[in-house]
């Protein structure tokens, strides 16, 4: 493995801020109320967009939290892997013990038995206890005194055909951001307290001049409203790096990795936000690459990018969703429910974020969708609608682009075999 001491001023400080603020804030005691929902880290999504629905839910998974934090990601996966039935573990590396004590807590009020937790760094590779099916590192690379070895300490704790769902930074969303966290060096630096520093900051916010970009950013509702974690995460952060589409996929390279799927793929796709014809056929004669660049600078308001990725190469490619014999599974909302929010103009206005825009979609998708039960088959949803008067052939036209546009929302995916 590689090694690197990747420690500086600057790290020390970082670590500080999650011993006092651990992120997100969360009470142990509100585990029964409610499951955060998210990405990456969801089990459908990595059975889909990590091993392209092609690995037994019986084979037993081992996973990965590299930063967990105070555990939403890791809390979420051991869940459903218990729900479910899915064999496995999930190992828990952070250096916070006061994080790792409420995710711990939160495992406990869940009766988790899969999940167990190690107090370390991620800059000291033996760590990481083996190898692993599934890596999560989300929100901790762009924190990092060098992100590009940490990642390549991870990518060689992979097995063969793992993977790994990852988040960081992206630039155009946090406008506003990295202006005040200059400003509050200047009023309040690293060297003082925690404490001293977060108080500076919410006087700076009681007060914030109403040009001040952060107040026409709406992309942070998470962080103004998670209380001292939240608002010491957003704008005292000691390092916080971001991310152009570019950069993050040249880091990926560098790391001898590659995506296996930008979440959601449509989001990166500029001819949804491009009604005009004439500017759809230019986007239609650029690289991949291209098309996901002009889409973040386009939209503006990607604050993160959140990816699947696998070693440089061996991309899973999913079943034909067109097989008979497939088993669509909806990835959380129950497909009579997504029905519902189809327009009678057969388009589901979609949120990427802040951006709501109208998704075309079959005509026949409101009576399609509430059929997808994870256990009825493609063909078995054909003949049923076959009853309903839409003819096999016309059904896998229409199924074709009814699956090609809810995959790229990440609404609909493939399920695994047993």
């Amino acid at each position: 493995m590689t090694t690197h001491s990747g420690t500086d001023a600057r790290d020390t400080e970082l670590a500080a801020q999650y011993e006092a603020y651990p992120y997100p804030e969360r009470d142990p005691r509100e585990e029964t109320k409610r499951l955060l929902i998210g990405s990456p880290s969801h089990l459908r999504e990595i059975d889909y967009w990590v091993f392209g629905a092609r690995r037994p839910r019986s084979h037993p998974l081992r996973a990965l939290f590299a930063g967990c934090g105070t555990g939403d990601g890791a809390i979420m996966l051991a869940t459903q892997m218990a729900r479910s039935r899915r064999p496995g573990e999930i190992i828990c590396v952070d250096r916070s013990g006061h994080a790792l004590t409420i995710a711990k807590s939160r495992a406990q009020a869940r009766n988790l038995t899969n999940i167990s937790f190690i107090q370390g760094s991620l800059t000291s590779p033996e760590t990481l206890p083996g190898q692993f099916d599934y890596i999560d590192c989300c929100g901790v690379l762009h924190h990092l005194p060098e992100p590009l070895e940490t990642l390549k300490v991870l990518e060689e704790a992979l097995l063969p055909g793992g993977g790994m769902g990852l988040m960081v930074y992206a630039p155009y969303g946090r406008t506003g951001v990295y202006m005040l966290q200059e400003a509050l060096e200047h009023l309040t630096p690293f060297s003082e307290q925690p404490s001293t520093r977060l108080d500076i900051a919410r006087r700076v916010m009681r007060t914030l001049p109403a040009t001040a970009w952060l107040r026409q950013n709406g992309n942070f509702g998470d962080h103004l409203t998670g209380g001292d974690a939240g608002l010491y995460d957003l704008l005292l952060n000691p390092r916080d790096r971001a991310y152009t589409i570019g950069a993050f996929l040249d880091l990926l390279t560098k790391a001898g990795l590659e995506p296996s799927c930008l979440m959601e793929p449509a989001r990166y796709d500029p001819s949804l936000f491009l009604p005009d014809p004439k500017l759809r056929a230019r986007v239609e004669t650029m690289s991949w690459r291209e098309k996901a660049e002009v889409a973040e600078t386009l939209t503006g308001n990607m604050a993160t990018h959140v990816a699947y990725v696998v070693r440089k190469g061996s991309r899973a490619t999913p079943p034909d969703c067109c097989d008979p014999m497939a088993v669509p599974v909806m990835r959380e909302m129950p497909g009579d429910e997504l029905a519902k929010q189809i327009l009678p103009n057969s388009t589901l206005p979609f949120s990427f974020g802040t951006l709501v825009v109208p998704v075309p979609l079959p005509s026949q998708t409101r009576g399609i969708l509430p059929l997808i039960d994870g256990e009825r088959t493609v063909g078995a949803i054909a003949a049923i609608m076959q009853e309903r008067s839409l003819s096999e052939r016309k059904f896998f036209t229409v199924w074709s682009e009814l699956f090609s546009r809810l995959e790229s929302l990440n609404r609909v995916l493939l399920l695994s075999p047993v």
